[in-house]
């Protein structure tokens, strides 16, 4: 597949082509959905937990006298039917974690990348680059590559200046190529892809690395 190569201007300065193996393989959205399921459950902390009834700091002492009041039997006023009483069957401590494995999670992204670029939602640039972290240099920039829509920055590598100046835009999210995932590629209009980030995605998902 060939797609224009921009500037920070906006301007195209080439073409590139990209990877049949990771741009234009069969969308598979059950696996999409397998693996947003799975990353969306891993981020759950799992610590909500209510008190039981042998856990509500409250008097062990027998409410009223059990005979001649009239009232139903009771022994305790932590039982959960009363106000500050306990909780039945509240939520616990649990771990919400999926496993998938490694194979199926790769697919999964290139699904992804593939739905994107039919869709003409990736956008590849030459380089991406600033001296010093500037909010509005990034914003233009962005601007003549996506047209203020929703974006996701792909780099290389660790570069401050371009993450600070994305950090206070709030159509713009930056991500390392090596820590491509799902949910973060569903949630972007567009995807720009310095050519070098471009190398990395193709390291790892490219096929040497399905052998």
């Amino acid at each position: 597949m060939q797609v224009p190569v921009r500037n920070m201007a906006g301007d195209q300065v080439g073409t590139i082509e990209l990877s049949p193996a990771i741009f234009e393989v069969e969308v598979n959205t059950g696996l999409i959905h397998q693996a947003y399921v799975r990353q969306m459950a891993n981020a759950r902390l799992g610590t909500h937990k209510t008190k039981s009834r042998g856990e509500v700091d409250l008097t062990k002492a027998k409410w009223y006298r059990q005979k001649g009041t009239g009232r139903a039997r009771h022994g305790a006023r932590s039982a959960p039917i009363f106000v500050g009483g306990g909780v039945a069957h509240g939520p616990r401590p649990r771990d919400y974690s999926k496993k998938m494995p490694r194979k199926m999670r790769r697919q999964a992204l290139r699904s992804v990348l593939s739905a994107l670029a039919q869709d003409d939602q990736i956008v590849v640039v030459d380089e991406l680059k600033l001296d010093t972290p500037k909010t509005s240099a990034m914003r233009a920039i962005l601007s003549n590559l996506t047209g203020d829509q929703k974006t996701l920055v792909l780099m290389a590598e660790r570069d401050d200046a371009v993450e600070r100046s994305i950090r206070n835009l709030g159509n713009a999210r930056v991500l390392r190529a090596s820590y491509l995932n799902v949910r973060d590629l569903l949630s972007a209009d567009r995807v720009v892809i310095p050519q070098a980030a471009l190398d990395v995605i193709e390291s790892f998902l490219g096929t040497a690395a399905q052998s």
